[in-house]
Order: structure tokens, then C-alpha cells, then sequence
């Protein structure tokens, strides 16, 4: 990112529908309706990662029983999840915790607008959900440095 341009990892974005199915969207829609019957004491927000969660052992046993919600969605970046959250997937619940799980799909973002992406997400459900803790799960910062090539001079976290 150079200089004071716009962050494109923070700047919420639907996902574009390549394959005219309407997945995405219809999980959005799915998301908010939810959000309507339900009173969750956690919330996961992210990509595929928190998506897959659902199927696990460790879902069942530890995060059913608090009613949690799980909003993932394969495939999402940073600005798709502030999308996303602006257009009221947190509109009718009240969590307790917030888990937000995003970023390894950022593919064409320097770490530094990851990292921004990820920060607008906090201030966001902040802003939304202000009783809520939020947790946010992220991807060792060397390892993805390495496996992209790029850094961030240590001051991106």
C-alpha cells in the first residue's frame, strides 16, 4: 500500500459471483436469518477455516452447548467478512464473545493491509456489538511472511 491510497482489505466488498450460483449471497441471507431466532453467547466470523469448524468433534462438544453461531464462509477476505457485518449478519443478536477468523484469503494483500483489513473488523463489531469480547485468531505472522515473501518490518501486529 503506498501512501495515503485506500486499503482495499478494508474497504467492505461483496464477493463477486463468478459461477452466477448466488452461494455466497444466500449464506449471507442465511446468516442474518439466523441471527433473528437465535441468542448465540459466541459468534465465529471468518472464512473457510471457521466454516469447517462446524463439522468438528470440538464444535459440538464445546461451542454448541453456547449457542454458538457460525458464520463462515469459504473463500473470504478481509473486506468480504466488513461487508458482510455492515449488512447485518450482528444486527439482531447480542454475543458474548466475537471470534473472528479471516485473512488467509487475502492473496493479493501486503501483510500491512491484511493486518488493516483485520483491524477494521475489530472496530467494527466493536462498534456493533460493544458488550461482546473479541478474539481474534490469526495465522503465524512469519510463516505467512514466508510463504508470500513479503514482510511488513515487524509493525504490522
Amino acid at each position: 500500500m503506498s501512501g495515503e491510497g485506500e486499503n482495499p482489505a478494508s474497504k467492505p466488498t461483496p464477493v463477486q459471483d463468478v459461477q452466477g450460483d448466488g452461494r455466497w449471497m444466500s449464506l449471507h441471507h442465511r446468516f442474518v436469518a439466523d441471527s433473528k431466532d437465535k441468542e448465540p453467547e459466541v459468534v465465529f466470523i471468518g472464512d473457510s477455516l471457521v466454516q469447517l469448524m462446524h463439522q468438528c468433534e470440538i464444535w459440538r462438544e464445546l461451542f454448541s452447548p453456547l449457542h454458538a453461531l457460525n458464520f463462515g464462509i469459504g473463500g473470504d477476505s478481509t473486506q468480504h467478512v466488513l461487508w458482510r457485518l455492515e449488512n447485518g449478519e450482528l444486527e439482531h443478536i447480542r454475543p458474548k464473545i466475537v471470534v473472528v477468523w479471516v485473512g488467509t484469503n487475502n492473496h493479493s494483500h501486503t501483510a500491512e493491509q491484511v493486518t488493516g483489513g483485520i483491524k477494521a473488523i475489530v472496530q467494527l463489531v466493536n462498534k456493533l456489538q460493544p458488550q461482546a469480547r473479541v478474539v481474534v485468531l490469526v495465522r503465524a505472522l512469519e510463516e505467512w511472511q514466508r510463504k508470500r515473501g513479503s514482510g511488513c518490518g515487524g509493525t504490522c501486529l
